[in-house]
């Protein structure tokens, strides 16, 4: 399973972002979860296959209606528990 951390910075908490990004998950197929930073940044942690994680990786970047995305960095990562669900935390 390929496990992929991303912080995204911009207008990303208050517009529903974490449930928009809950949706293109599991849309995907996507398992992981999703947070808010106390210094305003949105923290991803997605599993899945490449294929899928390269276009949630894309949706995320684009956001949703309301966000706007000003910043994303990510990284593939070795991770040693694996999720059965995408969530909101």
């Amino acid at each position: 399973m390929n496990s992929m951390q991303c912080i995204l910075s911009g207008k990303v908490q208050g517009v529903f972002f974490r449930s928009w990004t809950q949706e293109q998950a599991q849309s995907l197929g996507v398992k992981g979860w999703v947070r808010n930073l106390h210094d305003g940044r949105v923290e991803v942690l997605a599993q899945g296959d490449e294929d899928a994680l390269a276009e949630f990786k894309k949706r995320l970047i684009q956001g949703s209606s309301m966000s706007e995305v000003k910043d994303i960095k990510c990284q593939d990562m070795e991770y040693d528990k694996t999720y059965s669900k995408f969530e909101i935390r």
